[in-house]
């Protein structure tokens, strides 16, 4: 089992920069990838973007590029999202997601390549 805490989620006005945290603690020595999705009010849940535990590949949904960062933390099994020029199309609840298995970079972005998913953080950005 692995259980993911998210924290960091806030209200932000429109430009500003928020980091999210996910802590992972269980049976973290198989994870695989540790990423971020969200979903917004009337929306499907969207990927984010997601950091392979071992290789360190990072994917990024084409909407944050450039403004969203993904980094882990390999001693604490921890992953961090910094999340720089937000917009209100950003506001979300965002959630950790852990994969304990390998898959194939095309389905990096399919909620159903995860195992294990946290609660939630709200992160509200104002016009």
């Amino acid at each position: 089992q692995v259980h993911l805490v998210e924290s960091g989620g806030g209200l932000v006005q429109a430009g500003g920069s928020l980091r999210l945290s996910c802590a992972a603690s269980g049976r973290t020595d198989t994870t695989y990838a540790l990423g971020w999705f969200r979903q917004a009010p009337g929306k499907d849940r969207e990927f984010v973007a997601v950091v392979t535990w071992s290789s360190g590949n990072e994917y990024y949904a084409d909407s944050v590029k450039g403004r969203f960062t993904i980094s882990r933390d390999n001693a604490k099994i921890t992953v961090y999202l910094q999340m720089n020029s937000l917009k209100p199309e950003d506001t979300a609840v965002y959630y950790c997601a852990a994969s304990r298995t390998s898959f194939n970079v095309r389905r990096v972005r399919r909620g159903d390549s995860y195992d294990y998913w946290g609660q939630g953080t709200q992160v509200t950005v104002s016009p």
